[in-house]
């Protein structure tokens, strides 16, 4: 991921935070919940990988192959059983990182978008600006479903304290966020 080393490190805390709390969450609740909680864990700490500042941590050469085999695998995985937000991030992931491979010169040296004028964006204009509206959309209405009941409807009944349903829910929007500004990078 290209960008201001300050935003990097700021997705890198977002999606490791994110999928550290749902990679806690892998082991309560009812299965359905574990499973979301897994793909989300994923996710979030692949996103983290991924949003390393370059200017930071040089990573290898074969790094984006990697990110491409893991995430095709864990898009195949969410389609066969019908996930279809995590087969959609998936796919982003391995778009953002076939981008990353493209972004290497010949030399295996990542070119950092931010100090060359001159470079041609990583992604192809209409799969990123697609993902793009996805990502506002899913935030939105995620976001959506965040708010209480009670605030929605002021006279209806107060609302329940938040339970961790609602939390993953939150690492969702959050994550969300976060492809959304990685994908503004390609």
């Amino acid at each position: 991921m290209h960008g201001p080393p300050l935003v990097g490190w700021l997705l890198v805390l977002l999606c490791a935070a994110a999928g550290g709390y749902c990679l806690a969450q892998v082991r309560t609740g009812p299965a359905a919940h574990r499973v979301v909680a897994r793909g989300e864990a994923l996710m979030g700490l692949g996103m983290a990988a991924m949003a390393l500042p370059v200017s930071a941590v040089a990573a290898p050469w074969w790094s984006p192959w990697v990110f491409t085999a893991v995430f095709g695998a864990v898009g195949l995985w969410a389609l066969v059983r019908r996930h279809g937000h995590h087969a959609v991030g998936a796919l982003a992931m391995v778009y953002m990182a076939l981008a990353m491979a493209a972004g290497r010169g010949a030399d295996g040296h990542t070119s950092d978008l931010t100090h060359t004028q001159h470079t041609a964006p990583g992604g192809a204009p209409l799969l990123t600006g697609l993902l793009l509206v996805y990502y506002i959309v899913f935030v939105l209405a995620a976001g959506v479903r965040l708010v209480p009941a009670a605030a929605v409807a002021a006279d209806g009944p107060a609302a329940a304290p938040p339970e961790r349903p609602a939390m993953v829910r939150a690492c969702q929007v959050a994550m969300g966020m976060a492809m959304f500004a990685m994908l503004l990078t390609l």
